[in-house]
């Protein structure tokens, strides 16, 4: 069965679109396992009485964990879905920081189009925000995606 894909192709984007993700909140269970999964068990991530003594009085998430989520919100949320040929690349800054319970979804502005017919599609570059529950920007920068064309 040939199923059409949920995501947007490169000609349904337009420069200035905004997209918005679902939100997800970020629990203990998410931090434990992407240590894991990472190898990174900085105790800034995995030790209370250690974060107690910091800058920010708590363990945070990691900020590659957040990313990954943002990721995740945006698959979600569905544009990129089945469409997306590759993540080319991103530039990021985490912001501020992530604690255990806070919830957190992602806004997306589409702020450049470049067709690449030779790879049968075109470029979209995102500018993109990771909002925690209060509108704090926690994380944000530029995805460059290279999405397929309807023609390809």
């Amino acid at each position: 069965m040939n199923s059409k894909p949920r995501g947007m192709y490169f000609e349904d984007f337009e420069i200035g679109m905004k997209i918005t993700t679902p939100a997800r909140t970020i629990t203990e269970a998410d931090i434990v396992n992407f240590a894991g999964l990472s190898g990174d068990f900085n105790a800034l991530h995995t030790d209370a009485e250690f974060a107690k003594q910091t800058m920010f009085g708590k363990r945070i998430a990691h900020g590659l964990l957040v990313l990954s989520i943002a990721s995740g919100l945006a698959a979600r949320q569905g544009f990129i879905e089945g469409t997306t040929l590759a993540f080319r690349g991103l530039e990021w800054r985490f912001s501020a920081p992530v604690f255990i319970g806070d919830t957190i979804h992602m806004e997306a502005e589409v702020t450049e189009l470049k067709p690449v017919p030779r790879l049968g599609g075109g470029q979209v570059l995102l500018k993109a925000t990771v909002l925690n529950q209060d509108g704090t920007a926690v994380h944000k920068g530029e995805w460059n995606l290279l999405m397929k064309s309807k023609n390809a």
